[in-house]
């Protein structure tokens, strides 16, 4: 459902239409299309975002499903806050900000996923076993990893989950960027995007 800022019913909004705030991370557009990918979403997703950060993705996820609930949880009022402004900034009415640190405020929660997005939280470990306890059968979880202390971390969660269909990408995305007079590709961080399904 297009808004006045993004008036497309294609995701990938660029990263200066959001409101930021320093120090705080952003999904960068690009990855941000992968991880969509690899949430494969449906109409009625019901989606916990786990370090939310920005926003980025409980705001694109809400206009690509008008009729699904997202579940923004991040730990910092300053940035619940932040998301806040970026949903009404794109005019999404579907995603309601949980602030507290997960997992411990998991079970505020109103209702169970088929989607889980984690894009933060140190103890990973501890949110994908609590986070797996909730998911519905058939559900999937995405989670980044900028380390290979993450990936492995992730990884090792995922086997003891006993997850199917575990897919690993990692993102090399260039972008053109313009330098006084001359033009030049700056490689944006790559990022690993792990997914898993939770199977009957």
């Amino acid at each position: 459902m297009p808004s006045q800022h993004w008036p497309y019913i294609t995701p990938g909004i660029p990263d200066d239409l959001f409101e930021r705030l320093p120090g705080i991370p952003l999904s960068k557009r690009e990855i941000r299309l992968l991880l969509i990918a690899q949430l494969r979403l449906l109409p009625h997703t019901v989606l916990w975002d786990i370090g939310a950060g920005t926003g980025t993705i409980p705001v694109e996820v809400g206009l690509l499903c008008p009729s699904g609930r997202i579940f923004a949880v991040e730990r910092d009022e300053e940035v619940a806050n932040l998301i806040r402004r970026n949903c009404d900034r794109f005019e999404v009415k579907n995603v309601e900000v949980i602030e507290g640190s997960a997992p411990e405020c998991l079970h505020d929660l109103k209702a169970a996923p088929d989607r889980v997005c984690i894009e933060g939280g140190r103890p990973i470990q501890e949110i994908m076993k609590a986070v797996w306890r909730y998911l519905l059968p058939s559900g999937r979880v995405v989670a980044t990893a900028a380390s290979l202390e993450g990936l492995y971390a992730i990884s090792q969660s995922f086997a003891q989950l006993q997850a199917r269909n575990i897919e690993v990408i990692q993102s090399a995305v260039n972008r053109l960027e313009t330098r006084g007079s001359s033009q030049s590709f700056t490689a944006v961080n790559p990022i690993f995007i792990l997914s898993g399904e939770k199977l009957d």
